[in-house]
């Protein structure tokens, strides 16, 4: 393989495991967001944790601080005592009686005996209790660098260098009283770190001999720096502690809070499922036990509300079925009657010759409502039952066309069929789909004000669609919805022109219903309307889209010209003047 195809090979190999690894890390992120959007009690619980991690931090911070301040603080005021009673001790040394002095003075020209010798065991000796001190000292003569003196492992370049400038500008102006401390970390010899300490110095005048001496103590931090370092994990491992305690303490609170309002919502979406019988529990008599008592009310009222609502409903079913089963017995006779009257009108005057064809047609119109108002029972009663087969719906469709054409033609209204070439089958009941379609095509012959009336059917793998689209008033905003309700009517004032019962689209809308599918309205005051028809080409199977659009492609069209014309507002240029484009 060629190392160019090895490279692109490898690339490829490494961007689908770096997909891989993104995909997980947000699918776990989508987890985490929906526990923590879901539960109240993580919300509180890891609130509160993360602000008692910040104010444990701050009053950590601020207590270690203030300790840290008042240990060095001790310290430092500790030690420069010890250094200045040392200097006064050594002052003391190098400057001794007359008798002495001139005994010292000969000594040390013949270079026999170092005056710092002496002076160094008396500083560097035990303590008052018997303790070895736990700081050295280093004593240097700037006029004889021999004589320097020093005790434990510091050595002249032990002393910082920037301290002993100040030390020897204080020499130069007959300073002598004033002492320099420093603290640093300062590697000693033979010592293979470096370790925190305080150097105090200080110039030593003597008087008789006119020399000055600069004298160095060391005083490690080395018992501050362990005492901090208790003091720190102290506070780290109370901290931890404090914040653990508040987060279990959180937790058991938002538990004790938490865990009824859960119950509640539980209660709740049982409730909602249809178990009426649902309660809470009432513990105490707190702000909770008040809420499950409210709770309890209000399912309480809630339940004999909807079986109130029930009992209506089904005396309001029964009484519409018992009246159009019992108004069918009557209507025989009448409808006998009034037959043979009309078969015998001719023999009549024009004017019972008329009343008789007006009874006639009102007749039918009776019939047809009884029959839409025992379909509607049948409904209501959950009776209604389907008797499904496999079916072209080009078929349904041209046999919903033909029932129509004599209501068309006497509206001057046509048919513009647009059917695809290939079958259309689906698992549906003919007898109801038809009658969709009739009530659909009779609803656009009614309100299409004579202009044609556009059938479309549309199918793909899982549904069929079929579209009813007029040229008529349209609907307005909200009357999409509002066109299925029973005995609506857009307008109360108009008339029906083609003796409609008002109950034609409901009893569609609960047929496609039934067959698991869509009926849905779109209109624009002006532009029409079109019914869409959408089933599932196999019983049973959830719609998931439509072959065919709501809205009429010419008006997706119209729309869409209109967006791509429209002017774009440029910003003014500099000079006040608008942009030109060609």
């Amino acid at each position: 393989m060629p190392p160019t195809t090895k490279t692109r090979t490898r690339r490829r190999t490494l961007r689908q495991i770096l997909g891989g690894a993104r995909r997980r890390v947000r699918r776990a992120a989508g987890r985490t967001r929906s526990v923590w959007r879901r539960s109240l009690q993580l919300q509180v619980v890891t609130s509160t944790l993360v602000i008692s991690v910040i104010v444990v931090v701050v009053l950590g911070t601020f207590l270690f601080g203030q300790i840290n301040k008042s240990v060095v603080d001790s310290s430092q005021r500790s030690s420069v005592s010890d250094a200045f009673a040392d200097r006064l001790q050594i002052a003391d040394a190098l400057a001794p009686d007359t008798d002495e002095q001139t005994k010292t003075a000969d000594t040390v020209k013949s270079g026999a005996v170092n005056p710092l010798d002496e002076v160094m065991d008396t500083v560097t000796g035990s303590g008052e209790d018997g303790s070895k001190k736990r700081y050295d000292v280093l004593i240097l003569n700037p006029a004889t660098p021999g004589q320097s003196r020093a005790s434990g492992s510091v050595v002249r370049s032990s002393v910082p260098a920037n301290l002993r400038a100040h030390l020897q500008r204080y020499m130069r102006n007959h300073e002598y009283g004033k002492p320099v401390g420093n603290v640093q970390q300062i590697k000693f010899p033979g010592e293979s770190q470096p370790r925190l300490t305080f150097v105090v110095g200080g110039v030593v005048h003597v008087p008789t001999s006119g020399q000055n001496y600069e004298v160095y103590h060391f005083f490690p931090f080395d018992e501050e720096e362990e005492l901090l370092t208790n003091v720190r994990l102290a506070i780290v491992v109370v901290g931890l502690g404090l914040v653990l305690l508040l987060a279990a303490i959180a937790y058991l609170v938002a538990r004790q809070v938490v865990s009824p309002v859960r119950l509640a919502r539980q209660a709740a979406e049982r409730l909602a499922a249809g178990k009426l019988d649902e309660r809470l529990k009432v513990r105490g008599e707190d702000d909770l036990a008040r809420l499950a008592n409210s709770f309890n009310e209000m399912a309480a009222n809630l339940a004999l509300k909807i079986h109130q609502l029930e009992e209506l409903s089904q005396v309001q079913r029964q009484f519409v079925s018992d009246v159009s089963h019992e108004l069918r017995t009557p209507l025989t006779t009448v409808r006998m009657a009034a037959d043979l009257l009309y078969d015998a009108r001719e023999d009549f005057d024009p004017m019972a010759s008329r009343s008789a064809e007006l009874m006639q047609a009102q007749l039918e119109r009776f019939e047809a409502m009884l029959a839409d108002l025992l379909e509607i029972s049948r409904y209501d009663a959950g009776a209604a039952t389907l008797d499904l087969e496999p079916v072209d719906v080009r078929d349904v469709v041209l046999r919903a066309i033909g029932d129509s054409e004599a209501l068309a033609e006497r509206h001057s209204t046509r048919f513009e069929l647009r059917l695809p070439n290939e079958p259309c089958m689906a698992e549906i009941d003919n007898r109801r789909v038809e009658r969709i379609l009739r009530n659909l095509l009779f609803n656009a012959i009614e309100h299409g004000e004579g202009r044609d009336v556009v059938v479309t059917v549309g199918a793909d793998r899982d549904a069929v669609a079929i579209a009813v689209r007029d040229h008529g008033i349209g609907l307005k905003n909200g009357e999409d919805t509002l066109v299925f309700d029973r005995f609506w009517r857009a307008d109360p004032s108009r008339a029906r022109t083609i003796g409609g019962t008002g109950l034609g689209l409901a009893i569609s809308r609960e047929d496609a219903t039934l067959h698991g599918g869509w009926l849905q309205a779109w209109g624009q005051p002006g532009e029409g309307s079109q019914f869409r028809l959408t089933l599932p080409r196999a019983a049973g199977a959830d719609l998931k889209g439509s072959p065919l659009s709501l809205v009429p492609p010419e008006i997706e069209m119209r729309r869409t010209w209109r967006g791509a014309m429209t002017p774009v507002l440029l910003p003014a240029s500099a000079d006040g003047g608008g942009h030109d484009d060609d």
